[in-house]
């Protein structure tokens, strides 16, 4: 189960280059449920994912399974994958009890594209979330802030 919320920056945080970073490139070989090739650094994963809701709640909670695959498997599925492949950085920026702001840098077609996503324990912790402040919007709803959603489009239009 993967609960999580997303949100706009109103700046990048200070030290941004101390902190661990992933590079990723992904394609969507399917959006509805979400059947997803990812690159991160030098691992490949093949993941499934569907949303569900819990009733009343503004948080997205998506079951999801991930398979790892080798480089081949990788880039033969990938050239598969409909629409564009994102490319961007993930910083792994630690926040208050245990979280971890996933800070996403876009590059390509996105280029100037930046977004945090927050992963959570429960749909409570969620709500109860406390934002750091260079933190700006909850854009949690908003489909254009899907990865999904971003393979579709040659550029970001908020």
């Amino acid at each position: 189960m993967e609960i999580e919320k997303k949100f706009t920056v109103k700046r990048m945080p200070d030290g941004l280059g101390s902190y661990e970073y992933a590079d990723i490139e992904q394609g969507y070989l399917l959006r509805g449920p979400v059947v997803r090739v990812r690159r991160w650094n030098n691992d490949y994963i093949l993941t499934y994912k569907q949303k569900t809701r819990e009733s009343g709640s503004k948080t997205i909670v998506n079951i999801e399974e991930e398979f790892p695959l080798n480089k081949e498997g990788f880039y033969h599925l990938l050239e598969k994958c409909d629409g564009n492949v994102i490319k961007k950085r993930r910083y792994l920026i630690p926040l208050y009890d245990g979280l971890t702001a996933e800070l996403d840098v876009f590059d390509g077609n996105l280029k100037g594209l930046v977004f945090a996503e927050v992963e959570f324990k429960s749909v409570a912790q969620a709500e109860a979330f406390v934002l750091p402040e260079w933190f700006d919007k909850d854009v949690t709803e908003d489909k254009r802030y899907s990865n999904g959603y971003l393979s579709q489009v040659t550029s970001f239009v908020e």
